[in-house]
């Protein structure tokens, strides 16, 4: 069967720079999908996107689509007919369904059947069906339409080219008529650009100053960013984002050098590069030591005989940005941090909650208790928990919402508060998300744990729980962060006390009944995903939650310990005996007795298991004091033998009612110094 290269390109007005990708993908999995579903066979697909235009490749695409036959079963015979032999509707309906006469379906078989051969049709006349389905498949979120024309699309179209081979294929797609005529620079070269063949597309537009292919361009635009920011004496920022949509907004980019004043240094680098970056699409530079340096780079996209004046026009433009940052920094520095407080009582958290201040003042007193409880600082905590939300009301995060809590830590800095305290204003907000950097101070783990505490008891005790997909307090992300903070920091502390403190913050405001619990159990909830994506058996996290841990990272080091246990030769016997007894002592009725009295054993194996419990106890009671669980769970391990032997010999439900007791206050010794780590009969 023949083969020929496939070109669609659809030319547009500018596409939207951050859906280009998307936009490009799409397009490239529809026509790939139209293919498949028409049995058309294909050696490479490839995609091409440029602000201006979307294009597929398909190479060895076969021109004629194969022959195919249909067998379709219908309803068995004596469904077909009655008795005397007329069709029922049974049959009928397979008729219609198939769209021919009765007459014409095989009733010779057990079943009705229709087969039908089907010839294949042209590639070349299925292929404007495939590209326009696509198309209509594309992810928009609104199109448009433009001039007095119905169709609709997410930019006005322009031009459409589509080559099976060398010929053109006759069709008309959104308004444009098919042709071999593409579009080159819209500078340099706005003539159209004759595509000779489809392998020939990517060197025709190179002619013309396009560089179709997104992967081409962004590898220019990197590699030249990372050359004149090395003559710089810097290194270039680059964010995969930001370089994805520099890519999108540009044909044939240059990058170039431009510069700005050194006086705006004195503002916090981090308002400077948000502005040069979101608003301007600019790569910034930094010195050795992490510090801004007064230039950064443009990706012109144009190349230029005059470049000095594309450099001077960018110059020019980020000059205002820069300004206004400088103005709001120097404002803002005009009064104390702790004065924008008052201005906070006026803004609102949540109207049941009260306002923004009155968070402050409740995250402050909590992470004065937490920092005690984590070897932290209480007075340098109390102080950050009271500024934490004074920069809310700055000019300059008014302007700059990203610099929350960056420009906290450079005010109390400027107003001479401890570095501890001015470092936690940021922290606060530490982990920013899912892996990402946690506090480094004491004060800011006690702030950002507060933080996230207080937001999980006020909004539960209001009764506003997340659903499904509805999350509007981000109350799995707070209660994630908690987790993360003390379990990767290694900080021990009893969430249920500090849970029972927030609650108590609140005073009235929250309804307490039940609060404690429904916190507590969100946010060990969130350990179950945490643990799955680690790969930890569920059964392990279950058997550790079954203790209730009141402490995040006493509950981490005892599940690393069944993780462990549960590798050893003896856990499947030891768990398998962790549920009988389980079972057993359910079983029990009124109180089992806590003392063993050996005076009742009447069996070796009893004394044997009673010993082994003894020492293993003595044993362990060290280890499970130091948080030793795996040590502690390995020594008990070697109780597999002794308890074999006394389950094979011993009837536990003795008709003695002295020695049946006895047996069950055994085997609670035994049970409970396995509860001593986790229950690990949920691991059976």
């Amino acid at each position: 069967m023949s083969a020929q290269d496939f070109l669609v390109e659809l030319g547009t007005e500018e596409l939207p720079p951050k859906a280009l990708t998307t936009l490009a993908d799409a397009f490239l999995a529809g026509i790939d999908k139209g293919l498949q579903a028409a049995g058309l066979s294909y050696e490479s697909k490839t995609v091409y996107a440029a602000p201006r235009r979307l294009a597929v490749l398909i190479t060895a695409l076969a021109t004629q689509q194969p022959d195919r036959s249909i067998n379709l079963d219908g309803p068995p015979r004596q469904a077909a007919f009655d008795a005397e032999g007329n069709p029922t509707q049974a049959a009928l309906g397979f008729a219609k369904k198939c769209g021919v006469e009765l007459s014409e379906i095989d009733q010779s078989g057990p079943k009705l059947r229709y087969s039908q051969n089907i010839a294949g049709k042209p590639t070349a006349s299925l292929l404007p069906t495939i590209v326009e389905d696509s198309l209509n498949d594309l992810p928009i979120p609104k199109r448009m339409r433009w001039g007095a024309r119905k169709e609709e699309f997410v930019r006005p179209t322009q031009w459409l080219v589509m080559l099976l081979g060398d010929q053109v294929i006759d069709c008309t797609i959104l308004a444009q008529k098919a042709g071999r005529d593409s579009r080159g620079h819209r500078f340099h070269h706005p003539e159209a650009v004759r595509i000779g063949s489809p392998s020939s597309y990517l060197a025709d537009l190179r002619a013309a100053y396009v560089l179709a292919d997104a992967n081409e361009r962004r590898d220019i635009i990197s590699k030249r960013t990372e050359e004149l920011a090395t003559r710089q004496e810097g290194t270039a920022i680059v964010p995969p984002a930001l370089l994805d949509e520099v890519t999108a907004l540009v044909e044939w980019p240059v990058p170039l050098v431009c510069s700005f004043e050194e006086r705006f240094l004195d503002v916090p680098q981090e308002a400077l590069i948000t502005t040069m970056q979101d608003n301007q699409k600019y790569f910034c530079l930094l010195d050795a030591d992490g510090k801004l340096l007064p230039r950064f780079i443009t990706v012109a996209n144009i190349e230029s005989k005059d470049p000095q004046q594309i450099i001077a026009g960018n110059e020019k433009v980020v000059r205002p940005r820069l300004t206004d940052a400088e103005f709001f920094f120097k404002q803002d520095k005009k009064q104390k941090l702790e004065d924008f407080n008052l201005r906070l009582q006026n803004v609102v958290f949540q109207e049941k909650l009260g306002s923004v201040y009155d968070k402050a003042e409740r995250v402050s007193k909590l992470a004065a208790y937490i920092a005690a409880r984590i070897g932290g600082n209480a007075s340098w905590a109390a102080r950050a928990g009271l500024l934490s939300k004074c920069d809310l009301a700055t000019e300059m995060v008014g302007e700059f919402p990203e610099m929350q809590g960056v420009a906290g830590y450079y005010y109390a800095l400027n107003d001479g508060e401890p570095e501890d305290v001015a470092l936690a204003l940021n922290e606060q907000y530490m982990p920013r998300g899912a892996g990402a950097e946690l506090p480094a101070t004491l004060t800011g783990a006690a702030v950002a744990i507060a933080d996230k505490l207080d937001t999980l008891v006020g909004i539960f005790g209001i009764g506003m729980l997340p659903t499904g997909s509805k999350d509007p307090y981000a109350l799995r992300r707070a209660a994630l962060g908690v987790l993360r903070i003390l379990i990767e920091k290694q900080l021990d502390l009893d969430l249920t006390d500090a849970v029972a403190f927030a609650v108590n913050g609140f005073g009235a405001k929250v309804k307490a009944a039940g609060l404690n619990d429904a916190v507590l159990e969100f946010i060990f909830d969130r350990l179950r995903a945490r643990y799955e994506d680690e790969g930890v058996d569920v059964a392990t996290y279950l058997s550790v939650r079954a203790l209730k841990p009141g402490s995040a990272l006493d509950f981490d080091q005892r599940v690393q310990a069944v993780q462990a246990f549960r590798k050893l030769p003896e856990a499947a016997a030891l768990a398998a005996v962790n549920k009988r007894v389980s079972n057993l002592l359910g079983k029990v009725e009124g109180s089992v007795p806590t003392v063993v009295e050996a005076k009742y054993f009447d069996n070796a194996n009893e004394f044997s298991l009673y010993s082994a419990i003894q020492q293993a106890d003595q044993a362990v009671q060290p280890m499970a004091a130091a948080r030793q669980y795996s040590e502690s769970l390995a020594r008990l391990a070697a109780l597999r033998e002794p308890v074999d032997a006394f389950f094979e010999a011993v009837m536990v439900n003795a008709d003695d009612a002295n020695v049946r007791a006895n047996r069950y206050a055994l085997l609670a010794r035994l049970r409970g110094l396995f509860l001593g780590v986790a229950d690990i009969s949920l691991l059976g």
